[in-house]
């Protein structure tokens, strides 16, 4: 029989919690061992709130996601900028007015590519945001990595969050921050803590959804070749939804 020094590694954890995020987070309150990499939901995806509400909404929910991290950890977030009755609406800027009501500073701010340079749109912008923020860590310059990301990388489903970009967040919680726990808590398809796990972190999602949590459970990503797998049992018709690049 092995001994416990002969005993492989324990697997990384993923625990996914169906429920409301912010309900959720209101009784957690601040989770050590914790960073935060995440999405908030779009305007058009909260559709019981006017705009201006789902402002303030997505305000208060940044700042909410923010007091879950501790002072050691990071809380980084992936959005992209829509456009609203003609006018943008810089998603960087309602995280940052949370950053500093949260008093964090900002780690680093990266723009991800959803599309190739030069490709027009006009709703949504061709890129997306990558902001870090933390209140007691400063990142390493001898571990930088690059500014502009080519392509969100291999999405599981079009609102999903893109390997790459998830990969480019989980890396800095691994080698930057002491924390070993990745929380999602507007998890979707669970693209965040699937990547966390592959480079062995720990997981933790939420998300109102049942059948959002089914695939965030079970979803499970090579990172070698960058592709994904979602068990026949939970993925259904959606196992079509897998696209190369793009994010919401």
């Amino acid at each position: 029989m092995p001994s416990a020094i002969d005993s492989p590694p324990a697997a990384p954890r993923r625990v996914v919690h169906q429920g409301d995020a912010i309900a959720w987070l209101r009784e957690r309150g601040r989770l050590d061992g914790a960073s935060v990499v995440t999405s908030l939901p779009d305007v058009s995806e909260v559709p019981a709130l006017g705009f201006e509400e789902w402002k303030r909404w997505f305000e208060d929910a940044a700042l909410l996601v923010m007091h879950t991290v501790p002072d050691d950890g990071a809380a980084i977030f992936f959005q992209s900028d829509i456009k609203h009755d003609g006018l943008w609406v810089d998603k960087g800027a309602l995280v940052a007015r949370a950053g500093e009501r949260a008093g964090m500073g900002l780690l680093f701010h990266k723009i991800v590519c959803r599309k190739p340079a030069g490709t027009v749109t006009f709703g949504r912008a061709s890129y997306s945001h990558l902001l870090g923020w933390s209140r007691g860590l400063r990142a390493r310059a001898d571990r930088s990595t690059a500014d502009v990301l080519p392509a969100a990388g291999l999405m599981p489903g079009s609102k999903a969050m893109g390997v790459r970009a998830c990969l480019d967040a989980c890396r800095f919680v691994r080698e930057q921050t002491p924390t070993r726990t990745v929380l999602d808590p507007f998890c979707g398809w669970g693209t965040a803590l699937a990547v966390a796990n592959a480079l062995g972190l720990d997981a933790i999602g939420v998300d109102l959804s049942a059948r959002m949590c089914r695939r965030a459970r079970a979803l499970e990503i090579d990172l070698a070749t960058e592709t994904v797998r979602i068990p026949e049992r939970v993925a259904g018709a959606a196992r079509a939804a897998v696209r190369p690049s793009g994010a919401t």
